[in-house]
């Protein structure tokens, strides 16, 4: 079991001093332990991800700046900076930028599970079919594109 370590990731840093860039949005692991993964995302306008599947996760989206909109169990909402977004596993989401300002926003999933892997994987691929196949082989279930309707 990874432990968690005491200590501080500074604001526009990673753990580690890793960083992710998934199809052109860069995202900053917070902290990572086997009971919990916390991750910061930095949307730009027109960025988004597909409704997809957490099948074994709950997962949570504190918004820091900016407004996301998000498909939640197949309903449009928004969420503004403050508010706390929660999304009970085997719950259908996606998050859009459709503003014209970034949106920052903190993100935890918990437990972990292969999510840190995925975020491996996916690092600098520009090819949205494999992030797909990859995310399935992680325990995350993208819906046909129809869902983000």
């Amino acid at each position: 079991m990874t432990a968690l370590e005491k200590g501080i990731t500074t604001n526009g840093t990673g753990y580690g001093g890793k960083s992710w860039n998934i199809l052109g949005q860069v995202y900053f692991p917070k902290a990572v332990t086997d009971s919990t993964f916390a991750f910061e995302t930095n949307s730009e306008p027109g960025q988004f991800v597909p409704v997809h599947i957490h099948p074994t996760q709950d997962e949570f989206i504190l918004v820091q700046e900016g407004t996301l909109d998000l498909k939640l169990d197949g309903q449009w909402v928004k969420a503004h900076a403050g508010d706390l977004v929660r999304m009970p596993r085997g719950v259908p989401h996606g998050y859009f930028n459709k503003s014209d300002k970034p949106c920052r926003a903190l993100f935890w999933v918990s437990p972990m599970q292969k999510l840190e892997a995925l975020f491996n994987q996916l690092h600098n691929l520009t090819d949205p079919a494999e992030v797909v196949r990859i995310s399935a082989l992680h325990e995350v279930d993208f819906l046909p594109p129809e869902a983000n309707d």
